[in-house]
């Protein structure tokens, strides 16, 4: 017999297991999709609203279980927005305090979303970015190491490991093994390092192209121009086949074209995947040849919704 204490859910089975689409219209602005198979992993089906619940979870299971994250500890770290809420989420439903360090450009939305989860923020110089937050919350753990645990999203081997444990099988479930390419930014990397090492590890011919922004100064919110950025100690630039480099216009105006011809209204780092897999799939299509491309949303455009490119005049006629 089913007790109450039985019924219902915790925050961490809500995570992961999220649904895998078809982009058919969107793939139709590579020369010929025939043999062309475009579909997305829609991660803003995770209650707190993005890709990163999978390594936040990863990260604070990891630490509890090590005695890291103990009763009085609050945990600290840098973000960019999506793995600070849900460290906010997680640590409103599992009793611990979050502190976060944090460009203070980031979206208003986000700022309610933490605001409403309890969070305390420290807001760092817009123009540093994440680098900014991240030598932050370096100067804040170092001052009262006692005080915190320093989850350290950057360095934590924990975030990948979330990724090659979870997404890439469900990836790899959801397209019955005949996944081709796969295509994710780069922010901590922790996407794409842990789901492309497992998906190696189950066929090894399979193509991981990265992504990134294309100058240091950039609106792909969360993403990292590697070359110009504190390099995440997580990141092996050796790993990928590819790294491709997007335009922040290019990605505001998928971001339109998805939202009038997917009915998906995604963030700008999910428009950036979409480029990014485009590009591949125009490639794969010129060659004469059939894939199976696979990328990350990471999360929808709940957050953005404030962002000024969405009323800017449109031009949905760009090249790919």
């Amino acid at each position: 017999m089913t007790t109450l204490a039985q019924l219902g859910s915790s925050i961490y089975d809500l995570i992961g297991n999220t649904p895998l689409i078809r982009l058919d219209h969107i793939a139709r602005l590579t020369a010929d999709p025939h043999g062309i198979t475009l579909l997305a992993k829609a991660e803003w089906n995770n209650p707190g609203g993005s890709v990163k619940d999978r390594p936040a979870a990863s990260i604070v299971r990891d630490a509890q279980a090590r005695g890291l994250l103990t009763p009085g500890k609050t945990l600290l770290d840098a973000t960019s927005g999506n793995t600070g809420i849900a460290f906010a989420m997680l640590g409103a439903a599992l009793r611990f305090p979050v502190h976060l360090a944090m460009p203070s450009n980031v979206s208003p939305e986000r700022k309610r979303i933490l605001k409403a989860y309890g969070a305390i923020i420290d807001w760092t110089a817009p123009d540093e970015g994440s680098d900014g937050a991240i030598r932050r919350a370096r100067e804040l753990a170092g001052n009262d190491p006692a005080r915190y645990f320093y989850a350290d999203q950057y360095s934590n081997d924990a975030n990948w490991l979330a990724h090659y444990r979870t997404t890439a099988p469900e990836i790899w479930a959801q397209t019955a093994g005949q996944i081709t390419h796969f295509i994710a930014g780069l922010g901590t990397s922790g996407t794409f390092m842990g789901t492309t090492r497992r998906l190696k590890e189950l066929n090894p011919s399979i193509q991981a192209i990265s992504f990134q922004p294309d100058s240091p100064f950039h609106g792909l919110e969360g993403m990292k121009h590697m070359a110009t950025a504190i390099v995440p100690a997580i990141y092996n630039p050796h790993l990928a086949d590819r790294n491709l480099e997007i335009e922040t216009e290019v990605a505001y105006a998928m971001a339109k074209q998805l939202a009038r011809e997917e009915g998906l209204l995604v963030g700008i780092s999910a428009a950036a995947a979409v480029v990014a897999s485009l590009r591949i799939a125009a490639e794969e299509s010129a060659a004469g040849r059939s894939a199976v491309i696979v990328t990350i949303l990471p999360d929808n455009a709940d957050k953005y919704l404030s962002e000024r490119f969405w009323d800017e005049p449109e031009d949905l006629s760009f090249s790919i």
